[in-house]
């Protein structure tokens, strides 16, 4: 998939991505709908949804990585005010501010809404499924596989294969652009020298990067997703510090200044942030 990415992002640069990721997204929504439909007619469990806080290292350690890409990564929003500056750039001269906002509304929502979608998947299908997952891929996979097989039915099963084969997809396509995209911008800002270069340096980094990591813990992708995701959140107080001061600084237009009420739920969001990141470090 990485491979395949590269080459995509090689060749048809920003203009394919925009418009393959669209695609993609309502092939991932489609197949997730019907996936979650089949789960909700099929299952025969009962479910207790009385909360629990968690106490111990194990349930703390969970909740950080679950919170760190759910529903997604802190910094999608600088990943999106360069993907919007792209569009502007070559693919819609009319793509302005409101514009972006609403893209950007919109995606973030789909994100949410698929994010309990997958939620309610596992619920329904893997938890007390009595199954034993494994921390190797392809055998994690086959499992998952295999389980929504027996439990939906054949003729759904493909729908989750779907599902799982696109979500890999549009993560990996949209990171593989993102990140050396946001990479170049700041070797750009540092060294004063704007260069295309920059964004396919950074790209064939990640790429190589990426096959390198993934080979490397091929035994262990649960121990990964674990250091990824908690480092995530664990970054999003400076992310969510750094966006804050931009919006509200001279380099944004007045007009597009976050009102008091935007600015009081902020401030209220950086205080979470920063709390539920002491607290999980001083629970290690």
């Amino acid at each position: 998939i990485t491979l395949i990415s590269f080459g995509i992002l090689i060749i048809g640069k920003y203009k394919l991505l925009d418009n393959l990721i669209k695609i993609i997204i309502i092939v991932l929504t489609l197949s997730t709908i019907i996936a979650v439909g089949a789960a909700i007619f099929n299952t025969t469990k009962t479910y207790s949804f009385q909360q629990v806080f968690p106490q111990g290292t194990l349930e703390i350690g969970f909740l950080i990585a679950f919170l760190g890409w759910m529903p997604a990564p802190l910094d999608i929003s600088a990943w999106h005010s360069l993907w919007a500056i792209e569009k502007q750039k070559g693919v819609d001269k009319k793509f302005d501010t409101k514009q972006a906002i609403l893209d950007f509304n919109i995606g973030y929502v789909s994100t949410i809404f698929l994010a309990f979608c997958f939620l309610g998947l596992g619920a329904l299908v893997m938890y007390q499924s009595g199954s034993e997952f494994s921390n190797k891929p392809g055998v994690f996979a086959q499992q998952i596989i295999s389980l929504y097989t027996e439990n939906l039915g054949g003729k759904f099963s493909i729908f989750v294969a779907i599902a799982a084969f696109t979500t890999m997809f549009s993560t990996t396509l949209t990171t593989l652009d993102a990140s050396p995209r946001a990479m170049a911008k700041t070797t750009e800002l540092l060294l004063d020298k704007p260069s295309k270069k920059y964004y396919i340096f950074w790209m064939v980094l990640l790429a190589l990067g990426t096959i390198i990591i993934l080979s490397y813990f091929t035994s262990n992708m649960i121990q990964m997703i674990k250091i990824a995701t908690i480092l995530s959140f664990l970054t999003a107080p400076f992310y969510a510090i750094a966006n804050f001061i931009l919006i509200s600084s001279k380099h944004t237009p007045k007009e597009w200044h976050p009102s008091m009420e935007m600015k009081i739920l902020s401030y209220l969001g950086i205080v979470f942030l920063i709390s539920f990141s002491i607290w999980y470090l001083m629970n290690l």
